[in-house]
């Protein structure tokens, strides 16, 4: 395989991602977009407040194959993990799973992390707030 084509597990991932969902009452949310290729993305979680585990997570992706794939597989790394190993997630865990991604996809795997990363902060500074 060249690092010019969609890998199977990719392929899969994008004709039938598992996390595609919009969460009813979401308890935070994380939104991100690429201007140059016009990729958007929506990632929503439920969290444990007392053990801080994402119980629920669920996206919604404008993009192409590469930018659904990958925030299926955020979604699927995230889930059942605590915020603070949430947090510990990156691009290369997003590409490893997905078994490659053609260079010129690999932003869409930053975006996926991006968007966990805003809605773990939504998540918290709302915690935050509630705390005041």
């Amino acid at each position: 395989m060249t690092n010019t084509q969609y890998t199977e597990e990719l392929m899969k991932r994008f004709g039938k991602p598992k996390f595609a969902k919009k969460l009813e009452k979401a308890d935070a949310a994380g939104q991100v977009g690429n201007l140059r290729c016009g990729d958007v993305m929506r990632l929503e979680l439920k969290v444990n407040d007392k053990t801080r585990k994402i119980e629920d997570i669920g996206f919604q992706t404008f993009g192409c194959a590469a930018a659904v794939a990958s925030s299926d597989v955020v979604c699927e790394l995230a889930k059942g993990k605590t915020i603070e190993e949430a947090k510990k997630l990156t691009k290369d865990d997003v590409i490893k799973k997905l078994g490659g991604m053609p260079a010129i996809k690999v932003h869409c795997s930053l975006l996926g992390i991006e968007a966990l990363e805003k809605a773990i902060k939504d998540y918290e500074d709302k915690k935050e707030v509630n705390k005041k």
